[in-house]
C-alpha cells in the first residue's frame, strides 16, 4: 500500500493506496501547526478506518507548506517504519519548461503527473483551493506553466475582512444574478466572478495553445463550479492524490 499526503495552506489531505486503488482518504486542518506525535497519532487513528489490514510500503508527501513538512516527514517515519518520498521537480522525470522549475508547487507536479497518466493531452488541470491554479501539460507530457488566480474562499473573505459592511457567504448558485439584499447580491457575484474568469483564461489558454486541449478540474470547489462551466469536460476530487500514488509507483 502507498500512503499519500497532500499538504495545502487549509488541508492536509491524505488518501491510501492499493495499488491503483483509493481504499481509504481524510482530512485535516492544516493549522494549527501540530507536532510529530501529533500527527502520528492522527493518521494512526485514521488508517484504522480502512477494512482492511493496512500495510503501508510507501510514503510520498507532496507540500506547499514548509512549516508543516518536516514534523509530518517525521511522524510516518516514526510510526509507520517507511521512508517518506517528498515530491519536487527534480526529482521527477517530467520535463518542466519553466524559467525556475523549483517554482513549481509539489501539488501542481502530481496534478501534472496524475493527467499525463489517466487523460489526453494537450490538457489543463485546475485546482480549486487557497488559490486557484490551471496548468498546461503540452501533447508530448510537458510542464508548460499555468496561471496562479486568488482562490475563491480567499475572494469572499476578502470582502468580509475588508468591507465593514460586508460579510463572507458560502459558494452556491443563486437563483437568479440580479440579488434583492446584500446577503444574495454577494452569492451572486462570487459566484459569477468566479465562473466568468475560469472561463476566460480556458478561452485564452486554448487559443495560445491553438489544440484540442482536455480541460480537468479538482479541489473541494471545482464540482459546484463545473456544473456550470462546460468548458471543463471532467471533475476528479482526488486527482492530487492519484498523482503521488503514480509518483510512488514510478519514482519513490
Amino acid at each position: 500500500m502507498n500512503l499519500t499526503i497532500d499538504v495545502g495552506n487549509t488541508l492536509v489531505k491524505v488518501g491510501l493506496f492499493k495499488k491503483r486503488k483509493l481504499i481509504l482518504s481524510g482530512e485535516f486542518a492544516t493549522h494549527p501547526r501540530k507536532e510529530i506525535d501529533e500527527w502520528g497519532i492522527l493518521l494512526s487513528q485514521w488508517t484504522n478506518n480502512c477494512q482492511e489490514k493496512v500495510t503501508i510500503e510507501k510514503a510520498v508527501i507532496s507540500s506547499v507548506v514548509s512549516s508543516i513538512f518536516a514534523p509530518l516527514k517525521r511522524a510516518v517515519e516514526k510510526y509507520f517504519r517507511v521512508p517518506s518520498f517528498e515530491v519536487k521537480g527534480d526529482k521527477i522525470g517530467v520535463p518542466i519548461l519553466c524559467d525556475n522549475p523549483g517554482e513549481v508547487g509539489a501539488d501542481r507536479i502530481a496534478n501534472v503527473v496524475a493527467a499525463s497518466e489517466l487523460y489526453k493531452l494537450p490538457a489543463i488541470v485546475i485546482d480549486f483551493g487557497t488559490a486557484t491554479t490551471f496548468d498546461v501539460i503540452s501533447k508530448k507530457g510537458e510542464y508548460l506553466g499555468g496561471v496562479i488566480a486568488p482562490g475563491v474562499r480567499c475572494n469572499i473573505e476578502s470582502l468580509a475582512e475588508k468591507a465593514e459592511a460586508l460579510f463572507a457567504v458560502e459558494l452556491r448558485k443563486p437563483a437568479g444574478v440580479i440579488g434583492k439584499n446584500t446577503r444574495n447580491s454577494l452569492v451572486s457575484g462570487i459566484f459569477y466572478y468566479s465562473l466568468g474568469g475560469i472561463k476566460q483564461i480556458i478561452k485564452e489558454i486554448k487559443e495560445e495553445l491553438r489544440e484540442k486541449t482536455e480541460v480537468i478540474a479538482t479541489g473541494g470547489l471545482g464540482i459546484l463550479l463545473a456544473q456550470e462551466c462546460e468548458e471543463i469536460d471532467d471533475v476528479n476530487p482526488i486527482l492530487t492524490l492519484e498523482g503521488l500514488n503514480l509518483i510512488g509507483e514510478k519514482w519513490a
